[in-house]
């Protein structure tokens, strides 16, 4: 069974999109579904067994895909990454800016090296592929750049570096659509999601991850789909008015107050259309 998704067959037909952070997790995912949809799609990572997986994934499925081992933090190996895709496609028509990581830790307790790891995956290197995509071919050609943000809407306690980085890239996308036009730049802003990144957490928080859903409107968590679904809307000719936005995926979960009760009722539908996806281990069966 193919990817199911929501968007008509070839939507993507001919063009070339850029995901990076695609070896696991949400990015695999939207690179499933824009292949699905006709695009020629460029896994970019730093693992190449990761990669490799993937775009083995895509093949059997008779999607079209190549990968590139980039570290989106080194600003050199992104500059020789975008000419490389310019030089073989002609054009890059969109990127995903997934790329990201994090680790919890309280505030006082994250070193500069830490602050800087973070930082620097979560929005120096998604500026760095953005501007570089602009620069090497949007800029003459046009095209659609999304970001990735997070839920990180009144502060981000226990993550602080990764919340400060990710409201920074709220404002990168707000400041490039202005400056870029008519390139569309928008961000989306996953909150608790069924990926596999909830596995990459210690012991002691999985019974915290567990009980997210009672903290959300929606009584779940997100699945996958459902941001790759958001990030193939904006990414597609039915989103060309729209610009400099930031699309939440949560639940309504930042509008959840602790005066009022939320319901007791069943959790809403979810969507779920990757044949391939992966629920995390930490979820349970």
């Amino acid at each position: 069974m193919p990817y199911q998704s929501v968007f008509r067959p070839g939507l993507f037909r001919d063009q070339v999109v850029i995901v990076t952070g695609a070896g696991s997790g949400i990015g695999r995912c939207t690179a499933h579904e824009l292949a699905a949809l006709g695009a020629h799609v460029v896994l970019v990572g730093r693992k190449v067994d990761k990669l490799s997986v993937v775009e083995a994934e895509i093949r059997a499925d008779a999607g079209a895909c190549e990968h590139a081992v980039c570290d989106v933090r080194d600003e050199a190996a992104v500059r020789t990454v975008v000419a490389a895709v310019t030089a073989t496609h002609g054009r890059i028509h969109g990127l995903v800016n997934n790329a990201g990581g994090q680790f919890p830790s309280p505030l006082a307790e994250i070193s500069a090296k830490g602050w800087q790891a973070v930082v620097g995956t979560n929005l120096t290197g998604g500026f760095l592929m953005a501007r570089e995509c602009y620069l090497q071919c949007m800029r003459a050609g046009g095209g659609a750049i999304v970001n990735m943000t997070a839920d990180m809407w009144n502060g981000m306690p226990g993550m602080g570096h990764s919340g400060a980085a990710r409201a920074g890239m709220v404002n990168f996308t707000e400041t490039a659509a202005c400056e870029w036009a008519p390139v569309r730049v928008n961000c989306v802003a996953p909150g608790w999601i069924a990926s596999s990144g909830l596995d990459t957490y210690p012991e002691a928080a999985q019974a915290m991850i567990r009980g997210l859903p009672r903290h959300t409107p929606a009584r779940r968590l997100g699945t996958e789909s459902e941001v790759s679904a958001a990030i193939a809307f904006l990414l597609s000719e039915a989103a060309a008015f729209i610009s400099g936005t930031c699309l939440r995926i949560d639940g309504a979960a930042p509008n959840a107050r602790r005066h009022w009760p939320l319901s007791g009722g069943a959790p809403s539908p979810a969507f779920n259309g990757f044949h391939r996806v992966h629920r995390p281990r930490v979820l349970g069966d």
